[in-house]
């Protein structure tokens, strides 16, 4: 049986209710069914610390921490600094959309909602946030494959570092696949070409110690002590 994949995870953050209540609504209609909401600033900071989201939509002006603190607050975290957000706007707060979007925010949306420029703003925000991640790991793949390479200059490599990038079904894939199979290759012959060079060893040790033996038998002493053995051996015994 196919898993499903995951669905995008959304935060709403408003301190007003029926804002709250009308925006999940539409949105599932739009079949967000991943949606966490949080009455303030204070509260969206709390559940971002506690989960990933993919898209955070948040009001301007709200008690306590509005959006511009909360905003700040994500540009500055390197954990979230990337998680895109649509700031809610009333229609006559033209100048506060223009700071949010200057502060980082990916993009605003206007109170009351709008169906169609609901659908439209976020579908491409989480767009433009897929397209990001890909990249992030793509270069992560990227990265790995120039550590296996740097793993195999330095006899350290294990085919098992690249297995996820090789899973991949593009050209980087492709590359891991032909990389691993080349290292298990050079691995192999290197291992090969060890045992060769142990026997090798072995072998110039016996032609050594033959060597030696010979240079022994050799000498005028050595075949003194022949020749009064072979006279022992032939004197008859009593």
């Amino acid at each position: 049986m196919t898993e499903t994949a995951p669905g995008p995870a959304l935060l709403v953050v408003d301190d007003n209710e029926d804002n709250r209540y009308t925006l999940i609504q539409r949105l599932r209609r739009l079949r967000y069914t991943d949606v966490t909401t949080a009455n303030d600033g204070r509260e969206a900071l709390a559940r971002l610390a506690e989960r990933d989201f993919d898209l955070v939509l948040l009001d301007v002006m709200m008690p306590e921490m509005n959006g511009y603190e909360v905003l700040e607050r994500l540009r500055a975290d390197d954990r979230l600094h990337e998680v895109p957000v649509i700031m809610i706007s009333a229609v006559d707060q033209v100048e506060s959309v223009v700071r949010c979007i200057e502060l980082g925010a990916a993009d605003y949306l206007p109170k009351p909602f709008d169906p169609a420029i609901l659908k439209a703003r976020v579908g491409a925000c989480l767009e433009r946030k897929r397209w990001r991640d890909q990249e992030v790991r793509y270069l992560q793949d990227v990265a790995r494959v120039t550590s296996a390479a740097a793993a195999l200059e330095g006899a350290k490599f294990d085919p098992a570092m690249l297995n996820d990038v090789a899973a991949r079904t593009d050209a980087l894939g492709q590359l891991a696949k032909v990389f691993s199979r080349m290292a298990c290759e050079v691995a192999a012959r290197e291992a090969q070409l060890q045992r060769q060079i142990q026997v090798l060893k072995i072998e110039i040790d016996d032609v050594q110690k033959a060597r030696q033996v010979s240079e022994i038998t050799e000498t005028d002493y050595f075949q003194a002590l022949q020749q009064k053995a072979r006279a022992l051996r032939q004197r008859p015994t009593s």
